[in-house]
């Protein structure tokens, strides 16, 4: 727990025992008053060791606030886990060692110039989500926590990343995630911390490797451009045997092709098109003076 939210947890403390001490003061003095009718030497040892009295309850008196845990300590002997809310220790003999935070924590952690399995050496940014589920172990068996947790999980990492070759680093970050979670899960469960999921923000590789993968992915990809334009011409030429096929046992066919083929390039105006007389005898329209009338024919419209 940080310096700042024990001061904020011991103040609450400090207020609520300066009120119920003086609650209980007034008390003490009203009665004090009503014994001195009776007797008058009375109200003074009463007020003085119900004083006493309401001064070791107050200071008995403690608050943790919902997703807090109080660690109790009973002559330096772990007595109970305490909280939420309001509870009483025994003055002097009871002591809170920690305040153990239950909600959910999140810690950045990274691990510079680690070699992969590859030998490359990346520099990885990873945050994990982590919470305590026994604040009786957070408490007991480890020191500090936080750091630790910390600190296993920068080792977690560079087991990780000496486990994996870069392109699984790049384009597998959810393996990594998983495999990293159940290693530092591992680590941190005897300390009754329990790791919700970790996520890796960000694989930096030195800048001469990036160049040189930027030059592999260029040539990577102009080759399977390459591939596709040389299959697309292969596909070409299959439809073009098929339809020749087609044309060969239809000469019919091949004429109405031809002739709506001569139109679409005469429709536009100022089109010209230099067609062999041979081919227009195929197509039964007549010699060039009959493809200068189509052509003038089109113009007019």
């Amino acid at each position: 727990m940080n310096n700042q939210q024990f001061s904020q947890i011991s103040s609450t403390n400090v207020g609520a025992q300066v009120a119920l001490f003086i609650i209980l003061e007034i008390i003490v003095i009203l009665i004090g008053n009503i014994l001195g009718l009776l007797n008058p030497i009375l109200p003074v040892f009463f007020i003085f060791i119900f004083s006493i009295i309401s001064i070791l309850i107050s200071i008995s008196f403690r608050i943790v606030n919902q997703w807090s845990r109080a660690i109790v300590l009973r002559l330096g002997k772990f007595q109970a886990v305490k909280g939420p809310g309001l509870f009483f220790l025994i003055p002097v003999v009871d002591s809170i060692s920690s305040i153990i935070d239950l909600r959910v924590i999140t810690s950045s952690f990274k691990a510079e110039s680690t070699l992969t399995i590859d030998n490359v050496a990346v520099t990885v940014d990873a945050v994990l989500f982590w919470k305590v589920i026994d604040p009786m172990k957070a408490a007991l068996e480890i020191a500090d926590f936080r750091s630790s947790v910390t600190l296993a999980s920068q080792t977690a990492l560079r087991d990780i990343i000496g486990q994996n070759d870069l392109s699984t680093m790049l384009s597998k970050r959810d393996l990594i995630d998983t495999g990293l979670k159940e290693l530092i899960d591992k680590r941190t469960s005897p300390w009754g911390i329990e790791v919700i999921s970790v996520e890796i923000k960000d694989v930096a590789i030195p800048d001469s490797l990036q160049a040189a993968m930027s030059m592999q992915a260029q040539a990577e990809r102009e080759r399977q451009a390459r591939v596709i334009l040389g299959d697309s011409e292969r596909q070409i030429a299959e439809k073009f045997v098929e339809a020749a096929k087609i044309y060969e046992n239809n000469p019919t066919a091949l004429h109405l092709r031809a002739m709506n083929m001569l139109y679409e390039g005469l429709k536009e105006k100022g089109a010209l098109m230099l067609i062999p007389s041979s081919a227009l005898d195929t197509m039964n329209l007549g010699s060039i003076t009959g493809l200068a009338s189509v052509a003038e024919t089109q113009q007019k419209v």
